[in-house]
C-alpha cells in the first residue's frame, strides 16, 4: 500500500510539473480577437478615432467599449471588413471622426523648413528625418498620412501629397453594391 501510495504521489508531481512548464511555454499573450481587429486597422497611428493608436482603437472594440466605423485612414473598407470578421451590421463612416480620404505622404518644402523638431516630436511612426536647425525630410515608405506633422509645423512648409496607385500599389476595394430583396410571387 505504501509502494503505490509513492507512485501515486510521484506520479502527481510529474504531472503537475509537465502542467506548470506547458503554462509558461504555451502560454497566450493578449487576446487574438484584438490582434485580427488590429490588423485590419491603418496602422496610422492618427487618433482620429479618439484614441491614441489603432491597438488601443482594436481593443476598445474588441471590448464592445467603441464601434468599428470611427476609422477614417480604413474607410468603408476596413469598416467592412471589421463588421465581417466581428459579425457585426455594416454602419458608414461616423462623420464626427472625419472623412476618407485617398492615401497621402507627407511632403517637406526645403525651401522653407526651420529645423524647428515640432513635426519630429509629432510623427508617431518616426517617418520624419533630421535635426535641430536642419532641414527635414519624410521617409515616405514609413509615413502614414496621418497628417499630425502639418498643424504643428510654425512656416507651413509640410504638405500632403496624395500618393498615386500603381500596379505595386494597388489594393482590391471592397464590393460597393448593395443586395436587394427578390421579389416573390404569391400563389393565389
Amino acid at each position: 500500500m505504501l509502494i503505490a501510495l509513492l507512485a501515486m504521489l510521484g506520479l502527481a508531481i510529474l504531472i503537475g510539473a509537465s502542467l506548470g512548464y506547458a503554462s509558461l511555454k504555451f502560454k497566450v499573450e493578449g487576446d487574438p480577437l484584438v490582434d485580427k481587429i488590429d490588423a485590419i486597422l491603418p496602422q496610422t497611428q492618427c487618433g482620429q478615432c479618439g484614441f491614441p493608436g489603432c491597438k488601443p482603437y482594436a481593443t476598445a472594440i474588441a471590448n464592445g467599449e467603441a464601434d468599428i466605423n470611427r476609422c477614417p485612414p480604413g474607410g468603408d473598407d476596413g469598416i467592412h471588413k471589421l463588421a465581417d470578421l466581428l459579425g457585426r451590421e455594416y454602419k458608414p463612416l461616423n462623420a464626427e471622426a472625419g472623412v476618407e480620404k485617398p492615401k497621402a505622404v507627407a511632403f517637406v518644402d526645403e525651401n522653407t523648413c526651420i529645423g524647428c523638431t515640432l513635426c519630429l516630436q509629432a510623427c508617431p511612426v518616426d517617418a520624419i528625418s533630421g535635426a535641430a536647425k536642419q532641414l527635414h525630410t519624410i521617409i515616405s515608405s514609413l509615413c502614414t498620412g496621418c497628417e499630425l506633422c502639418v498643424a504643428p509645423c510654425p512656416v507651413d512648409c509640410i504638405s500632403m501629397q496624395v500618393v498615386e496607385e500603381t500596379v505595386d500599389t494597388w489594393k482590391w476595394r471592397y464590393p460597393s453594391f448593395q443586395l436587394k430583396p427578390v421579389a416573390t410571387r404569391n400563389a393565389a
